[in-house]
């Protein structure tokens, strides 16, 4: 006999099992949040914060990585590796490289659950920077988690660490690593393979199985976008070295294409809204565009609305009310620039920032920016420049990772720590 009380299923015997969940407007479930922009409408978020003032908690990580945090209900995902190139400590053997995710309560960050996976190898003998092998941040849809781990693959595993599918997206390596994040798009994760193989892929999200490949996607190391256009269907937009791109999210098939100019790999996730899209990038010369989504075609004299040489070469734009804000990844420039004609409002540069790969989040009606160093400058949502805050985590440790809003907290992640700020 089978009851339903409340979210569960109660099986004769006492056998209770979780109905399939839902995600809810608080969660955080992939690379930049709800959408893949960065943006969330959480308030109560803390303004200034130390080691010893708002830290909610403060959990040491097994291992390093760069991938940032997803948030789950009443859980946090992410990933890490051990064994091999560990920041601070010998190189090692390959032979002895393993990938891990892990799930901690976001009540008090103690660990739920670990689980280990295997990796392909060879692996890259070394990667640039420290970025290590666990770079792609985890997405969920609320009743799964999708892991992206380069050549090893794309993973599926249920909320509670159980392994359902893996899928092989190609077995190229580089320098640099992968990064690109997975994203679920209806009954689809579809995952930016351009260091894999060049493709991107659209699997199943129940079986792993590919549904489409779309080829010729080079020196792309960022997360795809679907992007809602009035009066038609969603577009996933990816950014390549001269263009970017837009196809369509259910069946691979490219739609348009707009030149950006820039010669140099394009890092940076694009940004939309209401059917414009920004892409950055570039580490000199032309370094952003605008373009009109909804096209068919090269549509860079229809549809390119501006481009500008002022950009990043790593972290992500972000959109609020009218504007553009985003941060140079090595000048520790903070640039606000009107979004419907690019021009630069300010350009101002945060004391004492250093490197800023991780990409800005808006929350609360402020700007959060996190340096490699730890330091988060809190500017307010609006184009005229003020330091609100400036908040040091300095452990001696990298923080490559983008912030994520848990609630009225925020999770910052170093290779060390997975910090919680707030009250």
């Amino acid at each position: 006999m089978i009851w339903f009380l409340g979210a569960f299923l109660v099986l004769a015997g006492g056998l209770v099992l979780p109905l399939s969940a839902s995600l809810q407007p608080t969660d955080w479930p992939q690379f930049r949040g709800p959408g893949g922009l960065g943006v969330s409408d959480a308030t109560g978020l803390p303004l200034t914060w130390s080691q010893t003032e708002n830290m909610a908690w403060k959990t040491a990580l097994p291992g390093p990585g760069t991938s940032s945090p997803i948030v789950v209900g009443d859980r946090i995902y992410l990933t890490y590796y051990t064994g091999y190139n560990v920041p601070g400590g010998d190189t090692g053997d390959m032979q002895q490289l393993k990938l891990h995710v892990i799930c901690l309560s976001l009540a008090d960050g103690s660990v739920v659950w670990t689980n280990e996976v295997a990796p392909t190898l060879p692996e890259q003998d070394r990667i640039r920077e420290g970025h290590g092998y666990a770079s792609s941040t985890p997405a969920s849809d609320g009743e799964r988690l999708y892991v992206f781990f380069g050549k090893t693959g794309v993973f599926a595993f249920d909320l509670d660490g159980r392994e359902i599918w893996r899928a092989d997206v190609g077995s190229h390596l580089n320098g640099w690593g992968s990064a690109a994040s997975p994203i679920v798009w209806g009954d689809l994760v579809i995952i930016n393979a351009s260091v894999e193989s060049e493709r991107l892929v659209a699997l199943d999200k129940k079986t792993g199985k590919p549904r489409w490949q779309a080829g010729g996607i080079k020196e792309a190391w960022n997360t795809p976008l679907v992007v809602p256009v009035k009066d038609g269907q969603p577009e996933l937009v990816v950014g390549m070295p001269k263009k970017v791109m837009g196809f369509d999210p259910a069946t691979g098939a490219t739609l348009w294409n707009c030149s950006n100019d820039i010669g140099w790999y394009i890092a940076p996730s694009a940004v939309a809204h209401d059917g414009i899209v920004w892409s950055i990038g570039g580490r000199s010369g032309p370094a952003a565009v605008a373009v009109q989504a909804g096209g068919s075609g090269d549509v860079t004299d229809s549809r390119r609305l501006w481009s500008s040489t002022k950009g990043s070469n790593v972290s992500s734009p972000v959109y609020h009310d009218g504007h553009l804000y985003w941060a140079h990844d090595n000048l520790g420039i903070a640039y606000c620039a009107n979004a419907k004609t690019g021009s630069v409002i300010y350009e101002e540069r945060l004391p004492r920032a250093g490197q800023v790969y991780a990409s800005p989040i808006v929350a609360d009606g402020r700007v959060y920016f996190l340096s490699r160093g730890g330091r988060t400058f809190v500017l307010p949502a609006r184009p005229q420049f003020e330091l609100l805050a400036t908040n040091d985590l300095d452990d001696r440790s990298m923080f490559n990772a983008s912030p994520a809003v848990a609630g009225k907290r925020l999770l910052i992640r170093s290779d060390k720590f997975l910090y919680c700020l707030g009250q």
